[in-house]
Parts: C-alpha cells; structure tokens; sequence
C-alpha cells in the first residue's frame, strides 16, 4: 500500500468516525484563519506605511507560535490499565491493528510522545537510560541528535513497523547499585525485592525516554500524544511531573473495571493529576469483563453506573467527568467498521468530551492570547489611522477656504499651522526626554529578569544542597528562590507602575495639547509569573512531604528533582523576561507612531499650505491631490476595520474583545 493511498484512507476514516478528529481538523482550520488575518495585517500595515521593525517582528513571532502550536493530550495510569490500547483506539484505528505495543505482558516502559514533524522522516527516537546518570534535562537531550537512538519508520510496511515499535517494551536485568544508581530501586516495591532475593537483579526499562514521528492527520494538525508509564516511571522523571502533565491541554486518568482503584491508582490521581492537571477525565476501563452474557444489558448498565459513581466518589468527581469504555473493544469495533460494537465500547462519549474539553481549552489559552495581543495592535494602528483621516479633512477644509478667501486668510491660515508645528516640536522635545527616561526604567527592569543573574542564584543554591542533597535543604531552596521571584515581581511591578505613570503623563501631554485621542498605558501584569513560581513550590511541597523520597536511596532523585526545578525557574523567567519585552515595546511604541505620523501629516500640511499660498496652479493641484488621499486614507481606515472586525469573530470569547472598539 502506497503511502499516499495510506494517508488518504487515514483522513477519510477519522473525519468520519471521530467527533475529536472533527474538531481538530476544524481547531487546525481556525489556526490558519487566523495566521490569514494577521498577514492582512500585516500586509495593510505595510501598504499605509506604518510597520516598525519591532511590531513586524512581533508579528511574525506570533505566527511562528501559531504554526507551532500543539494539542497534548497526556494518559496517566498505573501498569496493565489499558492505556496504549486506549491511544490506539482513539487513534490509530486506521492502521487496522495494533499500531502500539499493548499485548497481555507487554507494556511501555518509557515515556513515549506522539507526534508529527514535517521537518523529519518518520521514525522512533530511543534515549538510552544511562542518559539518567547525566544532568542532562530531557527538553536538552531533545535538541542532541547523537543522544538518540533513531530507526525509520516504513508507514507503507504495517507489520514492519509494529515490529519496530516494539522496541517501546524492550527491558534489561540489571544489579541493585545500578538499579539505585539509575533512579529505579524502591525498597517498599515488594515485586522489585523478590527479583533481588532470587535472581541478584532487577528488571527496569531499556530506554529512558521514547519519541515518534508519524504523519497521522491528527497529528499533523498538532496533536501530541503522550503515554507516561506507571507510577515508579514518572516519580523518577521530574520533568514529566512539573512541566509535561501540567502543561497537558487534557489529561486522561485511567483506571480498571477488574481492580478498580488501587493505592497506586490514587497515588498517581493524588500526587499527579488531581490538582495539577486543569482539564482531566476519568477513564474507567475494560468494562467488557462485565458482558459474560449472564446478565441482561439493562443490569450490565446498572453495573457500570455503579462502577462510575464509585469512582466518581473516590476521586472526588463529578459523575460527569467519568467515562466507562473498553478501549479493546473500541479498536476491534473501529478495525471491523462494527457500529453498534462502537457504540456499546463507551468510546463516542469519551470523544465527544474530549473534543469539546480539549478544544475549547485550547481557544481560551491560545485564543485569548493571541487575538488580545493583536487586536491591540489594530487599536494602535486606528488611532494612526484616524489621525491621519481628521488631519487630511483638515488640510482639505484649509485649502478650500484659501481657494473661497482672500490673500490675508491664506497667510493666516498658514501662519496657525506652523505655530502649531512649532508647539509640536516643543512636546517632541519633552517626549525624547521621557522616552529616554522610560527607556533606562525598562532596562533596569529587565536587569531584574536576567538569566545570568538567575543562574549565578541557581549555582549558589546548587552548591549549597551538594553535600547533602536530602529534601529538607531541597525544600529550604525552593522557598528561598519563590521568596526572592516575589520579591522580584513586586519590584518590577513597582517599577512598572511607575513607567505606566511617565507614559501616561507624556500621553496626556499630546492629548491636551495636540487632539491625541486620550489613551490610558496597560498595566504590567506579574501575576503569571508569581502563580508559576508558587506552583512549582508547590510541587516542591508535595514531593518533600511524601516518606518514599526522603529514603537515602532518594538521593539521586532529589538531584534529579531539583535540575529540573532549576530548569523550569528557567523557563519561568525567560517567559516573564518576553512578556515585559512586549509590554514596554507596546507601552512607548503606539504614542511613537502617533508621532511619527502627526509630524508627517503637519510636514504635509504646512507644504501643501506654502505652496498653495504662493500659486492658484498649486493650490488646485494640491485639493486634487487631498481629495484623492482623504478618499484612499477613508478606504485603508474601513479596510482595518473589516480586519478587526474579522479577528474579533475568530475570538472565541469576545466579550472581551469588544471594548477594543
């Protein structure tokens, strides 16, 4: 089968059999709209002459988030709950069997994402699991090719690539110092302390960490899939727990009719889901145990009710946040083209919520962002626009009653206009002042954000655990530096607050004096930055209050905790460095261009005035030629707001957006 005619049918499967493929093709389509408007944009700044470099790139930044933009769905469940056959039903139903590994005695070891990337052929990536003894972070590993172990991926071979996929499962026996050494061995696992007394050795996971690039529609309209193996796996990879579940657009907690919720089973809702994870479902799985054909549908049913409000009450959920499927029978329905076997899997309901949870989630976050950020910049460039508007009616009214007066108003007329550019000039003069002023305030506040700064605090923190590393000194670090990011943020509040003041003032300069239209400057917002920064301490808490890591054997993941702490403090600072980037950009950058295209428009004037005082050939000339613009400035003003209005419509929650007209 060609690849071609193998994508094809893939497209055509899933836009009919899944609600969740629906409203991803459509998710994907909105993207593009909205990459669209942004080129209008784009190019109607372009066209009028307005675009700075710093607004051009920003721009294009904003178009480079929405190409990159993913939907990541993350499956957490202890072993054997049917979690890979769960992803192949939802899935990979297309490929008319079992694309992942979920075989009785076979299940991932390592964590493995899902996705597509154009820019790669399709194929596996394996982290070897010596890679743990490093203090390499994944998200670095990810960006070292030769760290890897890559093989192809054949899509048009299915056997083939099953085959190769089993690599997923592929385990090692190793001694108890290598087993501590790597992060795996818990003296409380009574399995783990059985292989030690009889064989000498443990059995951990080949590869620490597993990658896929496969080019299924779904995928390619950037869904992410991730699969995180068992409780033992994520507890030893703090990146999975502090940055990947958090950041999960939807999180799928799955448990099993045949064991129901077991102590492991709520430790992982508990210490990972429950209050990390903000949109998350519940899958109670495998409930075809209860079809042995002894009770009528009716009793299955009540069964299964039961089961789920059970559930529901354990985990203190809605009953509506719960979902009774069998994804086994799923995937046979889906391969078989079976309806009512479909129907009676559970797995419609599943995709229903999915696709409206997870996409609805996904256009409040993204949506609210970009549209926000954009339709702000439209609202800057009105103002231009209808600046440029009311000086060129000016400027037509001035020459037509030059044309309609005598010699003397003419000279008068002209002599207003360059005494108001006089003025101008005056205010121009206090505006580079202030500017320069606001300048050295926004430097001195990114100053607070530098991430040199940052990692010469993280190394002396670092240096400071070394000789211990117990969780007690790891929990005195955390508070120490959420303590000092408060402190940070309550400074560059401060200080933001204060060139919000110097601008406002410098606003109102040009309001008062010169019919600027009365603009209040944003306020700084810190609070995403402060609500990271405590959420991390959060996870610090939790992790330093549970017994199992303040074992010696912990050591190792104590370590590892804190380099991934100290890699998502990273991030958390660099994002907060970006943001203020753009407020001070935005802050100085709209009263810029008004400027900029006031002093354009007095420039214009007082020439058009001069030459049309000194010659009636001029003066006709020159009422042409404003007519014209004043038609063209009318039309560019009306082409923007058609652009506005556009980007308004793909907001999915403009009621926010409405005050920006």
């Amino acid at each position: 089968m060609s690849t071609e005619s193998s994508e094809s049918n893939t497209t055509e499967h899933t836009l009919v059999a899944s609600s969740l493929g629906t409203k991803i093709t459509e998710y994907s389509a909105w993207r593009e709209n909205l990459t669209a408007t942004i080129d209008e944009y784009l190019d109607w700044i372009s066209q009028t002459e307005s675009l700075d470099a710093i607004q051009e790139l920003r721009l294009y930044d904003i178009k480079e988030i929405l190409k990159k933009d993913q939907l990541i769905m993350a499956f957490l469940a202890e072993f054997s709950r049917g979690k890979t056959e769960t992803i192949n039903a939802l899935f990979f139903s297309d490929f008319n069997q079992r694309l992942l590994p979920s075989e009785p005695g076979r299940t991932t070891m390592c964590p493995t994402e899902i996705f597509w990337d154009a820019n790669e052929e399709p194929c596996i990536k394996l982290l070897p699991i010596e890679t743990r003894k490093t203090d390499d972070s994944l998200t670095y590993l990810k960006t070292t090719a030769n760290a890897w172990h890559k093989i192809r991926l054949d899509i048009s071979a299915p056997n083939e690539m099953k085959e190769t996929l089993r690599a997923l499962v592929q385990k090692r026996e190793v001694d108890l110092d290598t087993a501590k050494s790597l992060g795996f061995w818990n003296e409380n696992d009574p399995t783990m302390r059985k292989s030690i007394a009889e064989k000498g050795t443990v059995e951990i996971p080949l590869w620490r960490h597993a990658l896929i690039n496969y080019p299924h529609p779904l995928l390619k309209n950037g869904l992410v899939v991730i699969d995180t193996p068992g409780l033992n796996t994520m507890g030893a990879e703090p990146e999975l727990t502090m940055s990947i579940i958090p950041n999960a657009h939807a999180v799928l907690f799955l448990t099993a009719t045949d064991t129901g919720i077991t102590k492991s089973d709520m430790q992982i809702w508990s210490e990972y889901v429950q209050k990390r994870a903000a949109h998350k479902l519940v899958l109670l799985n495998k409930i075809d145990i209860l079809w042995d054909g002894l009770e009528t549908e009716e009793e299955v049913e009540a069964l299964i009710q039961r089961q789920i409000k059970n559930t529901a009450h354990e985990l203190g959920l809605d009953v509506s946040n719960i979902f009774a499927m069998s994804a086994q029978k799923a995937l046979v329905a889906k391969i078989r083209k079976d309806a009512v076997l479909l129907k009676r899997s559970g797995i419609g309901l599943l995709e229903d919520a999915l696709a409206n949870q997870l996409i609805n989630s996904k256009h409040e976050i993204l949506g609210r962002a970009v549209v926000t950020e954009c339709a702000n910049m439209m609202r800057a460039s009105r103002k231009v626009a209808h600046m440029r508007t009311s000086q060129i009616e000016s400027q037509l009214a001035e020459l037509q009653e030059i044309q309609n007066k005598s010699r003397d108003v003419s000279k008068e007329i002209l002599g207003k206009v360059v005494a108001e550019r006089k003025r101008y000039e005056a205010s121009v003069l206090t505006f580079n002042q202030g500017s320069e002023r606001i300048k050295r305030l926004g430097e001195n506040l990114l100053r607070h954000l530098s991430l040199g700064y940052l990692d010469t605090t993280l190394e002396q923190t670092k240096q400071d655990m070394s000789d211990s590393w117990t969780t007690v000194s790891l929990n005195r670090s955390m508070r120490a530096l959420t303590k000092l990011a408060n402190n940070l943020a309550e400074d560059i509040t401060l200080e933001g607050a204060e060139i919000k003041r110097q601008t406002d003032e410098l606003y109102h300069l040009f309001c008062t004096k010169h019919g600027f239209e009365q603009t209040e400057v944003m306020q700084l917002n810190m609070s995403s930055f402060i609500q990271n920064m405590q959420a991390l301490e959060k996870i610090t808490n939790d992790f330093c209050a549970d017994p199992i890591n303040v074992l010696t054997e912990k050591r190792f993941l104590i370590r590892k905790f804190y380099l991934g702490l100290g890699a998502q403090i990273h991030g958390i600072f660099d994002q907060a460095q970006s943001d203020c980037n753009v407020w001070l950009n935005f802050v100085i950058g709209e009263l810029q261009a008004q400027i900029s295209a006031h002093k354009k428009s007095l420039d214009k004037r007082a020439g058009s005035l001069m030459e049309s005082h000194n010659s009636t050939d001029k003066l006709i000339k020159n009422l042409e030629l404003t007519k014209k613009d004043s038609i063209k400035l009318t039309h560019q003003s009306n082409e923007l707001d058609a652009i506005l209005l556009k980007l308004m419509h793909s907001a999915k929650f403009d009621t926010e957006i409405k005050n920006i007209n």
